[in-house]
């Protein structure tokens, strides 16, 4: 028993070690470490005080590298839940929440990008089939693009009272879509009916002369 409690002091110790500063919860918790490279790492409680009008919050999750990590939350300084992100390399990805007391005021759906890349290969869903996927190649403009649905709520109702779709930071507009669709086929079918209409005698010409290897037609040039 004394073994094992000296092993559980030595593993506490060594993670202090890692740590230039950071802070003790009650429960011995290690909170807000900066690395000896000045980087944020594990999990950190931010506090935001209020200022020039604008709300105070807390928030709490991890850091990675000094960058955001996975499920981050925040409260407002009376202790209610305002807003759940999720993170990606310091960047929204995924969905997120946000309440105003206590119940859904609006859910935002996000993509991140690797920032260290210029272009990246993505997954991206059909929106009129969820299982079915497309590799796409975007150029890394926006580290977190606006991707999936949006809904927007009132108090009291639990049913979204709007919603919008968006495919890498563009509104989703199946209408316009379709239109365009419908524009482009029907100018497929014109251009084809044109190649096709040709006059009679040219069609039994081109027959007769399909096999040859090369015809010499006079065009009334004089060959200078």
């Amino acid at each position: 028993m004394r073994l094992l409690f000296l092993f559980l002091i030595l593993i506490v110790q060594n993670s202090y070690a890692q740590c230039k500063t950071y802070r003790l919860t009650s429960n011995r918790d290690t909170l807000n470490c900066t690395d000896f490279n000045n980087k944020k790492q594990g999990k950190w409680v931010v506090r935001v005080e209020e200022l020039r009008g604008e709300p105070g919050f807390e928030e709490e999750g991890i850091f990675k590298n000094n960058l955001k990590e996975g499920r981050w939350r925040r409260y407002n300084l009376m202790g209610d839940l305002i807003a759940i992100e999720n993170y990606k390399w310091n960047n929204k990805d995924g969905k997120q929440l946000y309440f105003y007391q206590n119940e859904p005021e609006h859910e935002e759906s996000w993509l991140a990008v690797d920032p260290s890349k210029k272009y990246d290969t993505i997954e991206v869903a059909d929106v009129d089939d969820p299982d079915k996927f497309e590799k796409k190649i975007i150029k890394v403009e926006a580290y977190s693009m606006k991707h999936g649905e949006w809904k927007y709520y009132q108090p009291g109702n639990p049913a979204p009272v709007k919603t919008e779709t968006y495919l890498l930071d563009s509104l989703y507009n199946p209408a316009a879509l379709i239109n365009k669709t419908v524009v482009a086929a029907a100018k497929d079918t014109t251009q084809q009916k044109h190649i096709i209409a040709k006059p009679k005698q040219i069609q039994d010409f081109d027959k007769k002369n399909s096999k040859k290897k090369s015809i010499k037609i006079r065009d009334g040039s004089t060959g200078y």
